[in-house]
């Protein structure tokens, strides 16, 4: 393997693991190389990122080793965040809060085995909005972060509290989580469809005297 597709290599590892970060023994024996080319590989990155005036760099934080966006760029992702015409949430997006909301707290890589697919984009999204935010770290390997849901959350659904949240009870036992997810994201749904609805009407006209 030459040097560029290594770096290559490295640079897609790093998306698909998101915010957790991979560490350098994490690259080297998925790449299978020593770890001190690895490192030069990162450093070379780091290098190349900064002179080629890339909108990413690469991070170092608590060992691991992560994409990130720069600081100065901040205000855009502010404004894409809370722009008017990403007001509402993507199915995609629905299913990770309400696995989120039932679960929690709950890391990525078990939102993603209930879903069956990738929730990168999707996590991201949830926590740009602040409805889903990091509650502590998991006691697994890499120390994953644990989500849970915010006081955002609630305000958005109208709920005054997580018991307020559709009861599941009738559910036995955990074998049938995805049911169980699939009726919490069918509430949500809903009553974000009820929202939209009324926010599409606008306000009441006055009442003439």
């Amino acid at each position: 393997m030459n040097f560029q597709d290594l770096k290559s290599i490295i640079e897609g590892l790093l998306f698909l693991a998101g915010e957790e970060g991979l560490s350098l023994k994490q690259l080297a024996e998925v790449t299978e190389q020593r770890p001190e080319v690895i490192s030069d590989a990162l450093l070379d990155m780091k290098s190349s990122f900064e002179r080629a005036k890339r909108g990413l760099q690469v991070v170092q934080i608590a060992g691991n080793y992560q994409l990130a966006t720069l600081p100065e760029h901040a205000p855009y992702f502010e404004r894409l965040a809370y722009s008017p015409s990403r007001s509402s949430l993507s199915q995609a997006a629905l299913e990770a809060l309400s696995i989120v909301a039932y679960r929690q707290p709950i890391t990525r890589v078990e939102i993603e085995e209930i879903r069956g697919v990738k929730s990168e984009r999707a996590i991201h999204t949830l926590v740009n909005k602040d409805l889903i935010e990091e509650v502590g770290r998991a006691e697994a390997i890499g120390r994953p972060i644990l989500y849970g849901t915010t006081k955002a959350f609630l305000d958005y659904f109208g709920l005054a509290s997580l018991k307020d949240l559709p009861d599941l009870a009738e559910f036995e036992n955990a074998d049938q989580l995805e049911e169980e997810t699939h009726l919490l994201f069918q509430k949500l749904e809903e009553q974000q469809l009820t929202f939209d609805d009324v926010d599409s009407e606008g306000p009441e006209p006055p009442i003439e005297e």
